[in-house]
């Protein structure tokens, strides 16, 4: 047996046990490098018996120098497609579509992982260039996590959840209602987050979303104004959004068409086909 063959099969699979004793089953290079030694591999090898161990599926390769012990080493508990979610970024909080089933919201499952994360921070990218490769998304065997970037000031309205044996930040309902409401085409399509709002109903939390959207745009906290009152919130507790300034009407459906009938109280152009009811 060739030495490379015996790193892999002897010393690197006795790593990989020691990262699953130690509960490392995310961990870094410089996290093995630091177990090597009790197996008896040497630095030289490390990257070498790595690189076997992901070729041979006992590893499954994150972003660079970021690993997860593979769902198919027995005796591991497989990592969540959310847990890998927070060790690919920090700041980072599962959003948008994702937490809108989370939150029982949609019964529609989402084909991607969508995570909530800061223009500061640097986010991973495919190895294959593509002109759309922001929209594509970032594979990881068969999940792809699509990420969204927003200024530090806005990255709020989040909690901590047990997700199998991790525990992962989450945005909560009503942040996500609200992340629907400005960027719908990340939580199925407005008519789904409409529906969303339906279903969370008198577990709404207004006073909490309403605080929310004033720290967001005035067209999000505009259509948060316009579906509130049409759930039938008592308009004194709305005036806080409807006197928030804004400059011209802007769509009820930020990826509609242009059209519809214009809502003075709200500045808001009703482009939805036929009569919405909540």
């Amino acid at each position: 047996m060739s030495r490379e063959k015996l790193i892999h099969t002897r010393y690197g699979v006795e790593l990989v046990r020691r990262l699953a004793a130690e509960g490392d089953r995310i961990f870094t290079v410089d996290r093995a490098r630091g177990l090597a030694p009790g197996v008896r591999l040497s630095e030289g090898y490390l990257c070498q018996a790595l690189h076997h161990l992901t070729k041979s599926g006992w590893l499954v390769r994150l972003r660079k120098g970021l690993y997860a012990i593979s769902s198919s080493v027995s005796g591991v508990a497989p990592v969540h497609e959310f847990e890998i979610a927070m060790a690919l970024l920090d700041p980072a909080a599962v959003s948008h579509w994702s937490a809108l089933h989370y939150h029982g919201l949609t019964e529609q499952v989402p084909r991607k992982v969508f995570v909530l994360t800061t223009t500061e921070t640097s986010v991973p990218r495919a190895r294959v260039a593509k002109a759309s490769t922001a929209e594509n998304g970032y594979p990881i065997g068969a999940t792809v996590y699509q990420f969204i970037q927003v200024k530090p000031e806005r990255f709020f309205g989040t909690q901590r959840v047990w997700v199998g044996e991790a525990r992962v930040t989450i945005t909560d309902p009503e942040r996500t209602l609200l992340d629907g409401l400005s960027m719908p085409q990340y939580c199925g399509d407005f008519a789904e987050v409409l529906h969303a709002f339906g279903v969370r109903g008198a577990n709404l939390d207004v006073e909490r979303i309403i605080e929310y959207a004033l720290k967001l745009d005035a067209a999000t906290a505009k259509r948060l104004g316009w579906v509130l009152e049409s759930q039938d919130v008592e308009p004194i507790r709305l005036e806080r959004l409807a006197a928030l300034p804004i400059k011209g009407y802007r769509k009820l459906d930020p990826t509609g068409q242009c059209k519809g009938p214009c809502n003075r109280r709200w500045m808001i152009q009703e482009n939805l086909p036929g009569k919405v009811r909540l």
